[in-house]
């Protein structure tokens, strides 16, 4: 593991090789377990970036040239050696983002999905044909890879969401370049080994570390043709707004506040252990946590409340060494404050305090960002902690009286990512799906994240563009259509002049 006395400078992995940045400045990057700072990484430059996009483009042609089988039995080395070092990287995941091992090999499991979905890249890239569409005349499309194609990810998924957002673009033939949080570089820098060790060319993976300055010119360079980015939502806006204004495909996903609804008819306990794992897992670290439970019913709200705060009271906050910890600390000292005063402000606004962890026991001899689980009673539709999403384990519940009044306060929320409801009634189910307006719903799945195959998105302000995280639309997103009208002649003086739109006619 790495300790406070052995502070890494990062730099870069440009064109196969990691480089030292040249800017002078610097973030520093925190174990949160201790709030003693591990890394300090290199922030690039404008040319730095320009730099590493001009590499990217000059890998590109022989990459695009290569066969698809060749490109994904690349992909298939890769998937091999994240396997083969799990261990190595859930060390990293757990060091640079206080995450729990067992939620850190979860975060690795679900990533690999998509690399098994990119090896599969040869046969979601074929294309179509159509014989004799006319006059002799055959038609076939194909699907070209963009070229330099740029990733932007958080710091909650330090593995999962760069897997989640390149290794298509990669398979199908596209340069790449990462650009991932700057509190949590080194899980980057290691996929970037893992890439050079499985024969990916030099140049087609690029790990380009910096702040809002590298951002902007990877949204405005013209030699970036694709920009898909993870994130909160305002983040989410501009970057849409400003890789659009510049000609780029972009898909932006921006920040979730999930609803769990629980039904009188559900069961109460299943139910409450659902909400546990969905709201607090990753210190509530995650655009797919739960962060409000809505029982309907009087009845159900005090029986629900009372099983959840008497659970709440057994969790466990502290270190991923511990084995016995539920979960782990916020990222950073200003995250945790932030989610404070979110509390605070709820508190002042009227909502009431069911399990207060803003002095968890373990801050009292660690430097560590922990927060406790806190739960939040009689919250309502305008408060600041209800309308905003809280990346930290305070967790709100809002009671109703019908399942309708439910669908109707979810659908009024501007954000749409993940919603679920827990409930045995089919009936109630189906209402549910079919009115709810969030991109990905749960019946009776406490996080309804969908498997590496299927589209991973939310609606309304929860996304900005057409493309998905996970899924087939990743191949849609990181290629272009090509369509191919041809005719051989039999005959040389088959052909005459036709001064008519082309129509079927023969």
């Amino acid at each position: 593991m790495v300790t406070n006395t052995d502070v890494k400078e990062l730099g870069h992995f440009i064109n196969g090789t990691i480089v030292a940045g040249q800017s002078g400045r610097f973030s520093n990057v925190y174990n949160p377990s201790t709030g003693a700072v591990i890394a300090h990484v290199q922030l690039a430059t404008k040319e730095e970036v320009q730099q590493a996009i001009a590499t990217a483009q000059n890998a590109f042609p022989a990459w695009r040239a290569l066969s698809v089988g060749k490109r994904a039995e690349i992909v298939l080395k890769f998937r091999q050696l994240l396997t083969s070092r799990m261990d190595e990287l859930i060390d990293m995941i757990c060091t640079e983002s206080g995450k729990t091992i067992e939620d850190a090999k979860g975060e690795i499991t679900r990533g690999l999905e998509s690399v098994d979905l990119a090896i599969n890249a040869p046969h979601l890239v074929k294309g179509e044909y159509s014989v004799n569409v006319g006059g002799n005349i055959n038609a076939y499309s194909t699907k070209a890879p963009l070229g330099v194609v740029a990733a932007i990810s958080p710091f909650n998924f330090p593995v999962m969401v760069p897997l989640a957002i390149t290794s298509m673009a990669v398979a199908v033939g596209n340069a790449v370049i990462l650009k991932p949080s700057e509190r949590v570089p080194c899980s980057a820098l290691l996929l970037s080994e893992l890439w050079k060790e499985a024969g990916l060319p030099d140049g087609i993976w690029t790990v380009i570390n910096g702040d809002k300055e590298t951002v902007n010119e990877l949204l405005e360079n013209p030699s970036v043709e694709a920009i898909s980015f993870v994130g909160s939502t305002p983040v989410a806006e501009y970057i849409y707004a400003t890789g659009s204004k510049y000609g780029k495909r972009v898909t932006a996903l921006g920040g979730g506040k999930n609803n769990m609804v629980v039904m009188p008819d559900a069961d109460l306990e299943q139910a409450a252990n659902a909400f546990l794992g969905a709201a607090y897992g990753a210190a509530s670290q995650r655009c797919m946590a739960i962060s409000t439970i809505i029982p309907v019913g009087d009845t159900t709200a005090n029986k629900l409340v009372k099983i959840l705060a008497d659970k709440i009271a057994n969790l466990k906050v502290g270190p991923y060494t511990d084995p016995e910890v539920d979960f782990g600390p916020v990222i950073t000292q200003q995250s945790k404050d932030s989610i404070i005063g979110f509390i605070d402000r709820s508190l002042q606004e009227g909502a009431t305090i069911v399990c207060d962890g803003r002095q968890p026991d373990i801050s009292k001899n660690s430097k560590g960002f922990y927060l406790g689980p806190t739960l939040l009673d009689n919250v309502k539709p305008g408060m600041e902690i209800y309308e905003q999403e809280v990346f930290g384990p305070a967790r709100n519940v809002v009671r109703v009286q019908t399942l309708e009044e439910a669908i109707s306060l979810i659908n009024n929320h501007e954000l749409g990512n993940g919603v679920t409801i827990f409930t045995n009634n089919g009936a109630a189910a189906r209402k549910f799906t079919s009115e709810i307006e969030v991109g990905m719903v749960g019946v009776n799945v406490p996080i309804p994240i969908p498997v590496g195959y299927h589209n991973f998105g939310g609606w309304k302000r929860s996304k900005f563009g057409e493309g998905h995280m996970f899924g087939p639309d990743q191949v849609r997103f990181f290629t272009k259509a090509k369509t191919i009208s041809e005719k051989w002649f039999e005959d040389t003086n088959e052909s005459a002049s036709s001064f008519a739109f082309p129509s079927n006619n023969d």
